[in-house]
């Protein structure tokens, strides 16, 4: 059992009763565990372990103080978020499309309009099929979406978007079996329109197709792709916060290691000092 081997380990370690452990003990014991690169979750079970044994034995009145009261826990590293090439979204877009172009569809030619509705401004899955289709009457470059906690944001809507729409629309209507639908993406679900888990089913269907390993890929990751493609190629992260729609710039701050990227690519190529043509000379 985890517990057990972690308490047996600091005992061997100790080396003395546990009554008479101090934090300082502590400190030097995580050091030296850190010295060992022991990863963070394994330093924050083994934490806990000592806090839980340290609780009971002050419950018990065996210790006149407990020394893990005020230990930080480990920082845990943050995970990155899973995202997609520009050319694995180019290769992505470019099937779908193809399939519309060769069998035009309504199913097909609403797969590039949620593909590309969903790359173009990194809406959740959520809150893009529960759009209405007077989202995008007369043309509209910006949508209004109504993210978490039913905020609203005003989304802009490129030129490829609102081509791949506006077809599957048209589409739409002249197949004449929405027309008593509001929404964009109309269904016999309970909601009437296409569900969540139906739209990553579709995504990861057209990835497949794509030659992509669908596992790797969900609407969600489409959204992750949004972002760090606009931060890669210039964008400012507070931008990308209001278009995530994000509350606090704290949650778009995952990609921040998109900038600092782009950061140490911008010196290395402008500065005086990184160029090649610079003169040895003294």
């Amino acid at each position: 059992m985890a517990y057990e081997r972690d308490l047996r380990l600091f005992s061997e370690w100790l080396g003395k009763s546990y009554s008479s452990v101090t934090q300082d003990d502590l400190n030097r014991y995580f050091e030296e565990l850190s010295k060992r690169h022991l990863s963070a979750t394994t330093a924050a079970r083994k934490l806990s372990s000592l806090r839980q044994l340290y609780k009971h034995l002050y419950a018990e009145g065996l210790v006149a103080e407990n020394p893990t009261a005020h230990l930080e826990n480990p920082k845990q590293p943050k995970p990155l978020p899973k995202t997609l090439s520009e050319e694995e979204v180019s290769r992505l877009l470019t099937s779908v499309i193809e399939r519309a172009r060769q069998k035009p569809t309504v199913a097909n030619l609403r797969n590039v309009a949620l593909i590309e509705l969903l790359y173009a401004t990194g809406m959740r899955v959520s809150e893009l099929v529960s759009l209405k289709k007077t989202a995008f009457a007369g043309g509209r470059r910006f949508i209004i979406v109504k993210g978490k906690g039913g905020k609203e944001r005003m989304v802009p809507l490129g030129k490829v978007a609102v081509r791949a729409t506006d077809r599957y629309l048209k589409a739409l209507k002249a197949a004449g079996t929405d027309k008593d639908s509001p929404w964009l993406f109309p269904t016999r679900s309970r909601a009437g329109y296409l569900t969540r888990v139906r739209a990553f089913q579709l995504v990861k269907e057209a990835a497949g197709r794509a030659g992509l390993d669908p596992s790797r890929i969900s609407a969600h990751v489409l959204r992750h792709a949004f972002a760090t493609h606009l931060l890669a190629n210039g964008a400012d992260l507070r931008a990308v916060q209001k278009l995530l729609g994000h509350s606090d710039i704290s949650t778009t701050q995952i990609y921040t290691h998109v900038l600092e990227e782009r950061l140490r690519r911008l010196v290395s190529e402008k500065h005086p000092l990184s160029r090649k043509k610079l003169s040895n000379k003294p």
